[in-house]
């Protein structure tokens, strides 16, 4: 295609607005379909990212669309750069939200789970999520996320889930796997042990509740003469549990009594007063109520102190009518001890009502006090969570931690930013067993048989644990009813995806992109997946040399997105906001439903209603994909949570609609009037640069300096503030000004017009490539159409062409500093003008005092263009004794930009203007007169602030001076 049909085609595709439906549309299926987001294992140098596997139920949020973006960034700029290039995708089976997705499904046609039995539930689970569960995907895919999809995982494929069993069975024949009794987080309603992250804690106004419990000795007293002691508790219910009552060992009230008894009311039950120091003496009575199988706090007092542990709830958090106690958790089965019968069978909270008013009518309750506490509830089921006594599958921790923590503090491991690797240690040195079971299933069932005995046999099938354990065909075995954990396959991510494990796999994968290269993550999952992936990596993955192999090299931790106002977003508040909605707009009702369906607590909905029709009267603009991306990465920095402002996604539509009529202009100069091209000097004879070319080229090998360094460190806030800075404010502000006014000018040769259009489309086929990592759809658009016309196409698509490298012998610090003043000068005149009202058709006297021989020297050097650019009519150079007519000024540190008045203003209109100026600057003086004036302040206040407040009395006398001087030269026009 000849120069002149390139760019009339290119012209026709340029609307004369950025529409991000239309450059979008199409292109992402293009780029999969193409295999460009396909690694090749051609190259010296591997970049790998695992992508944090998203629910299968779910769907995108902020934080997604934010990590997204920062994954993709670093994708393409290193596929880009030349490395083999891999970002895993995948998906994670999300037990419990899975589970109860489909069980709410069902519910509808009135069937429960346990009506169907487990193996015909689990197909209605693999139906749903073959239906639904590339909602997230399609999602992914419209964030423009380069990821291989041919790699595509979920943590229940059967590759993963033999890698899954794999490690369990090794880990338990390695004594890192066992089974206990231990205290867990419990949803009473979905009857499972819950992770700490699957619990919320709500601010909730509750109340605390003061029981007098009486010593056993009844000579006993407290120093002030009572024969009991006050505890205060905020579950009155769970007295029924408890087996002392603990005082700090320093608090002289209670030392005497350390190692007597109280009697419990209404068991009977007498127990210890003990000493520990977990009692704050301070708080309260000073003394403690400890229920050691029902608080997660009194549960390791109860370790210290070997006190039995007595569990009163069965699984739904009802009574038992036998308590079950336990001397120590080695104890297998439990003593029972019989519950009092009025509480037999109650519900919990029902207990809790019937207890408290037993206590008011046998008068032991002292009082009650409202009291604000942080309820801890399910995330899933909103059911407040109890901590319960429970036999549990665990992983024996401490083997696993010593490497884990060796391979950060050696530097094998890094973290960004920094700060984050003192929370990861503090956490891994204090690090408890791990609980790998859940009472559910759908997920990854725990590969262990039990005999009639209780013995534990564990293997891949129960043939396997046959020949294995070499037990008889008349041993009957079942296989535990529970399934994993699913931070346990995640926590195999790095490797299990990569085909570790795989006998039928070449080891490709895993040799080329392992350890992957970065982990982008949130702070608050560092303990529950980043420390656990190491862990179980490092003892599962081996390097040639036998040493192991750690999952990833850098850990980026970013923030949370939160509000504009820097709250958190969540459903319950009405502020969450889905990035697909962003990009490509909603209107009011139908983003008022989506924000008030599904509430856990429907009161919420008229609320949320109201403030959403409020802050978005007429919906959400589309405002593209590129500009969503451009604004999370603009944000992204060190680590700090975000507020998301929809003002910097507007801001940053406009900058694609700035690119993109930048590339417009620069097209529509590059024909003339009868649509023939006009010549661009291939060349690029820099013998015709000036100033401007040999400044732009500068500006762009020092911005693609600054990028790479923003890369490295993961500064991806700076690389934004970069790219914006060079295309809107350099290039787009200045360069193509300056350009303009050449091409426009009949006295300019057309070999120099020639060189400029090559400068101008040159510089923006770079600047399009090095903005491709954040903003792929509009750059690919936009690169199509100008590559082809510099002869830069090298590559079928920009994402896989090169990322440009700085040249440093283009980089020209004088031309920077010229430019630099040249921008201060036009500054100086276009604030005067302003200040005198002046139109831009103006052109403008301009005196200049005060100069330096260098400045002398750089205005030989710029001067035609700042004529040109300020529309300056003449340009004189004062002496510094010289009496300057009446002018307005500005400063660029001691030079003096003076514009004449005389002819140019109204000297009664500003005559008026100064005496306001002047009536204001006076009050000001006199206020500060008066404060120095006044002794008490000079001798109170500190030294520095009266010479500063003398410093600022100074500098308004001397501008009353010189505006006193100008009205006298006004009054004399």
């Amino acid at each position: 295609m000849t120069n002149l049909n390139l760019i009339q085609s290119a012209l026709a595709k340029l609307e004369t607005a950025y529409n991000p439906a239309d450059v979008e549309s199409g292109m992402y299926q293009t780029w999969e379909e193409s295999g460009y987001f396909k690694p090749t294992y051609d190259k010296p140098k591997s970049f790998s990212i695992a992508l944090p596997p998203p629910n299968v139920t779910g769907s995108l949020h902020m934080g997604h669309g934010f990590n997204n973006a920062i994954m993709d960034t670093l994708t393409r700029y290193h596929r880009m750069m030349g490395y083999n290039t891999l970002w895993q995708p995948g998906t994670d089976h999300a037990g419990i939200a899975t589970q109860m997705v489909v069980e709410r499904k069902l519910g509808l046609e009135g069937i429960k789970r346990h009506d169907l039995g487990r193996e015909k539930f689990l197909e209605k689970v693999w139906e749903w999520k073959n239906e639904s569960g590339g909602n997230i995907t399609r999602q992914i895919r419209r964030l423009g996320s380069s990821v291989d999809w041919s790699r595509e995982r979920f943590t229940m494929d059967s590759g993963l889930s033999k890698a899954v069993q794999d490690v369990f069975i090794k880990l338990y024949d390695d004594g890192l796997i066992y089974r206990g009794k231990r205290l867990v987080n419990w949803d009473v309603k979905l009857e499972t042990a819950l992770s700490d992250l699957e619990v919320e804690n709500v601010e909730e106004k509750g109340s605390l509740w003061h029981f007098n419990y009486y010593f056993t000795d009844k000579t006993l007293t407290t120093k002030d003469g009572k024969n009991y002691l006050t505890v205060a508790t905020t579950r009155p219910e769970t007295l029924l549990g408890d087996t002392a009552v603990a005082v700090n060992p320093k608090d002289e009230r209670y030392v005497h009594l350390i190692g007597k008894t109280v009697t419990l009311p209404i068991t009977g039950r007498e127990v210890p007063i003990i000493a520990d120091d977990y009692v704050d003496a301070k708080f309260g009575t000073g003394c403690v109520k400890i229920t050691p199988a029902h608080d997660f706090n009194d549960y390791e007092v109860g370790k210290r102190h070997n006190l039995p542990l007595i569990n009163i709830f069965d699984k739904n958090a009802n009574i038992l009518a036998q308590m079950h106690v336990y001397q120590n958790l080695q104890q297998r089965e439990a003593n029972l001890e019989a519950t009092p019968t009025a509480y037999q069978g109650l519900n919990r909270f029902v207990a809790r009502k019937q207890l408290i008013e037993q206590a008011q009518n046998e008068n032991w309750l002292e009082k009650i006090e409202p009291h604000e506490l942080k309820v801890p509830k399910g995330d899933r089921s909103n059911e407040v969570v109890e901590p319960y006594l429970t036999d549990q599958w665990y992983v024996a921790i401490e083997q696993l931690a010593k490497p884990a923590i060796e391979a950060v503090e050696d530097g094998r491991i890094e973290f960004a930013p920094a700060q984050y690797k003192n929370m990861y240690m503090a956490w891994m040195r204090d690090i408890q067993d791990w609980c790998i079971s859940r009472q559910l299933w759908w997920g990854h069932r725990i590969p262990a048989w039990y005999d009639k005995d209780g013995n534990i046999y564990v293997a891949k099938d129960e043939q396997a644990v046959r020949e294995k354990y070499q037990l008889g065909a008349d041993i009957e075995l079942s296989q535990d009813e529970d399934v994993l954990d699913t931070w346990f396959s995640s926590g195999l991510w790095t490797f299990s995806t990569l085909d570790w494990g795989n006998d039928s796999d070449d080891g490709r994968a895993l040799a080329t992109f392992h350890p992957t290269s970065v982990l982008v993550t949130g702070f608050d999952i560092i303990f529950f997946w980043v420390a656990r992936m190491i862990m179980l990596t490092m003892h599962f993955v081996k390097n040639a040399d036998g040493t192991p192999q750690v999952p990833f090299k850098t850990v980026y931790v970013h923030g949370l997105v939160r509000d504009a106002q820097g709250q958190k977003m969540s459903k319950s508040k009405g502020n969450v906001l889905d990035p697909i909605d962003l990009i490509d707009g909603i209107d009011l009702e139908s983003l008022v439903a989506k924000r008030t369906t599904g509430l856990m607590n429907p009161k919420d909905a008229p609320k949320i209603e109201k403030s959403t029709r409020k802050e978005f009267e007429n919906g959400l603009d589309a405002y593209g994909t590129d500009a969503l991306r451009f604004t999370f990465t603009s944000l992204a920095s060190t680590g700090r949570d975000i507020n998301f402002d929809l003002k910097r996604v507007e801001g940053n539509r406009n900058f694609c609609n700035k690119i993109w009529n930048a590339t417009r202009f620069v097209l529509m100069n590059c024909v003339d009037k009868q649509g023939n091209p006009l010549a661009i000097d291939k060349d690029n004879n820099q013998a015709l640069w000036e100033l401007p070319e040999h400044w732009i080229v500068s500006r762009l090998n020092t911005t693609i300096k600054q990028i790479h360094d923003n890369m490295a460190s993961y500064r991806f806030d700076l690389a934004s503030q970069a790219i914006y800075e060079f295309i809107w404010n350099e290039y787009c502000d200045w360069y193509v000004e300056l350009a303009k006014s050449a091409l426009n000018d009949a006295s300019v040769s057309d070999e120099r017009k020639a060189q400029i259009r090559y400068v101008l489309l040159n510089v923006l086929e770079t600047a399009l490539r090095f903005t491709h990592p954040i903003m792929p759809y509009l750059t690919e658009s936009l690169w199509q159409i100008i590559a082809p016309i510099v002869d830069k196409k090298q590559a079928d698509s920009i994402m896989i062409s090169d990322f440009p490298l700085a040249n440093d012998s283009q980089i020209n610090a004088q031309a920077e500093s010229d430019m630099a003043w040249l921008q201060e000068l036009i500054g100086a005149v276009r604030n005067i003008r302003g200040e005198m009202k002046l139109g831009n058709a103006v052109k403008l006297p301009v005196l200049l005092q005060n100069i330096t021989d260098g400045e002398k020297a750089q205005l030989s050097r710029i001067e035609n263009q700042f004529k040109t650019l300020a529309k300056v009519e003449s340009l004189e150079i004062l002496g510094d004794d010289d009496t300057p007519p009446l002018s307005s000024q500005a400063l660029i540190g001691a030079l003096k930009v003076l514009v004449p008045m005389k002819g140019l203003i109204d000297p009664t209109a500003e005559l008026n203007r100064l005496a306001k100026a002047v009536e204001k600057l006076a009050k000001q003086a006199d206020t500060l007169r008066g404060k120095l004036s006044n002794e008490s302040f000079v001798a109170k206040a500190p030294a520095s602030v009266v010479e500063s407040e003398k410093a600022k009395l100074a500098e308004l006398d001397s501008q009353l001076a010189e505006m006193d001087k100008q009205m006298g030269q006004l009054k004399a026009l």
